[in-house]
C-alpha cells in the first residue's frame, strides 16, 4: 500500500512537471493551466492501473475518462455561452449548467456502451 501511493506520488510528480514544462512553453500562458492538471493526473492514473489492474481494465478506464471529458466541453461550452451571449452572474450560468453536464455524461456513457 505504502510502495503505491510512493510511486502514485512520484509517476504523478514527473508526469505533471513534464506538462508544467510543455505549458510554460505555449502561449499565451493562461492556456498552460490545461497542461498543468488533469491530462497528466490522467496518464499517471493510467500507468498505475496498467500496472496493478492490466490493459483491460485500464481501456476501461480510458473510455471513462474520454465521456467524461466530453460531459466536461459540453458543459464548459454551455456556460461560455451563458457567460458571453446572455451575460448572465458566473453562478447563474454554472449551476443550471450542472443538469446539462449530467445530461450529456449520462448520453455519452449510454453510447459508449453500445
Amino acid at each position: 500500500m505504502l510502495n503505491e501511493i510512493l510511486i502514485r506520488f512520484l509517476v504523478g510528480g514527473v508526469v505533471v512537471s513534464a506538462f508544467a514544462v510543455v505549458g510554460d512553453l505555449l502561449r499565451p500562458k493562461s492556456f498552460a493551466g490545461l497542461f498543468g492538471a488533469a491530462p497528466s493526473v490522467a496518464l499517471a492514473t493510467l500507468a498505475l492501473t496498467i500496472s496493478n489492474q492490466g490493459a483491460q481494465y485500464a481501456a476501461i478506464e480510458s473510455r471513462s475518462m474520454i465521456v467524461g471529458a466530453i460531459a466536461f466541453f459540453v458543459y464548459a461550452a454551455c456556460v461560455c455561452g451563458l457567460l458571453l451571449h446572455l451575460k448572465l452572474p458566473a453562478l447563474l450560468a454554472t449551476l443550471p449548467s450542472i443538469v446539462i453536464w449530467l445530461g450529456a455524461a449520462i448520453a455519452a456513457w449510454y453510447v459508449s456502451l453500445r
